[in-house]
């Protein structure tokens, strides 16, 4: 039986992006409580109960649900968006994506349909990401509930995650050769980062250089998927198609500066992961990188605690560890960095066409640079 509990309200990520737009907010809610069916029965396709069980664990396990709502916001710039209308019936001038007129009927959910399955589509990806980075990083809990690795172990927890790519897989080829284009890159690019991660840098690598690499198939990637896959399958021009994939490279790379700040700064019980996890296990985040870099006397001690697998199996020195991030000023540069990288997001979505889906664009932004708090 597949999972169907939830944490959090599932339009609350909607709704913060889509303030003072009412009809947004229900579209986006509708395509959101949609996609999540469809995964649901996505998963239930396992036919066997355990492996839909296994597969379907995190669906519906609370989380923002990002990557399926950066899909609906990018179908909203396609020629055929719910309460869109086709801007050849109103001559050549009418060339840019169409934004949607609050004032129409609600769309029929098959108007709906292809934004709904670039939503599943991005989860899917995601979701398998998730189970075999899990793995990597003996993660003992996701989305605040068991890691499937804890729960199962990691021979499940990794034939779950291919099961899940071979479903992204299928569901790809049913939507078109575009849509297959697209997915079979990022998985590429996902898979690659995650052994760069694994592997790490050579001798003659720039840390920082390798990091930016790593981040951009494992995060980057799946948000420019996602915005691609919407606006692909409602029909938005080649050039906007770019610009979001543009712009969800930046997103992603600065989220994950979020991501990498919170797993020192914050609790499990907001993060929905184990604090310091990423720390503890060696993981070379930009803020560790950054204090490694640092000629101060903190540097060295954090590199000795680092050596030492920070402090040893019960992981004593952590406290010690995250003091000396914030001591060194790691943490301040490492938000630098990231409100850099939005910048040159919000640049991106300003050459998109005003409109609420580009204010969303903007709000996505804002989320992020509030998240590492």
């Amino acid at each position: 039986m597949v999972a169907s509990a939830r944490t959090e309200p599932r339009g609350s990520m909607a709704m913060e992006l889509t303030i003072g737009d009412p009809a947004l907010t229900a579209r986006l809610e509708r395509g959101m409580d949609a996609s999540e069916e469809r995964l649901r029965a996505l998963a239930a396709e396992a036919q066997d109960p355990r492996v839909a069980e296994v597969a379907g664990h995190l669906f519906g396990r609370g989380g923002k649900r990002l990557r399926p709502l950066l899909a609906l916001v990018g179908a909203e710039f396609g020629r055929r968006a719910p309460f869109g209308t086709d801007p050849s019936a109103a001559g050549p001038s009418a060339a840019g994506p169409v934004i949607a007129d609050p004032s129409a009927a609600d769309p029929s959910p098959a108007a709906e349909a292809p934004a709904v399955e670039a939503a599943a589509l991005a989860e899917l990806v995601h979701v398998a990401s998730l189970y075999h980075d899990d793995v990597m990083d003996q993660a003992r809990t996701r989305r605040g509930v068991p890691s499937v690795n804890a729960r199962w172990g990691n021979t499940t927890a990794v034939l779950a995650g291919n099961w899940l790519l071979s479903k992204a897989a299928q569901l790809a080829a049913e939507l078109g050769p575009e849509t297959i284009r697209l997915q079979s890159k990022v998985t590429n690019r996902l898979i690659m980062g995650q052994i760069r991660e694994l592997v790490g840098p050579s001798d003659d690598d720039d840390p920082l250089s390798h990091y930016f690499t790593v981040v951009a198939g494992k995060t980057a990637a799946l948000f420019a998927m996602a915005l691609q896959l919407g606006a692909v399958r409602t029909g938005a021009p080649e050039h906007v198609v770019q610009t979001l994939a543009e712009y969800g490279d930046h997103l992603g790379i600065g989220f994950q500066i979020a991501d990498d700040i919170l797993d020192i700064t914050s609790t499990s019980e907001v993060s929905g992961k184990e604090q310091g996890k990423d720390l503890a296990i060696g993981v070379a985040s930009l803020p560790v990188l950054l204090a490694l870099a640092d000629e101060r006397p903190e540097a060295g001690e954090l590199r000795t605690l680092l050596t030492a697998a920070t402090a040893g199996p019960e992981g004593a020195g952590l406290p010690r560890a995250v003091a000396l991030l914030h001591r060194c000023g790691a943490l301040a540069e490492a938000r630098t960095v990231m409100h850099a990288r939005l910048l040159r997001a919000r640049a991106a979505a300003n050459r998109l066409p005003d409109g609420p889906a580009t204010r969303a664009l903007h709000a996505l932004c804002d989320f992020v640079a509030r998240r590492d708090h």
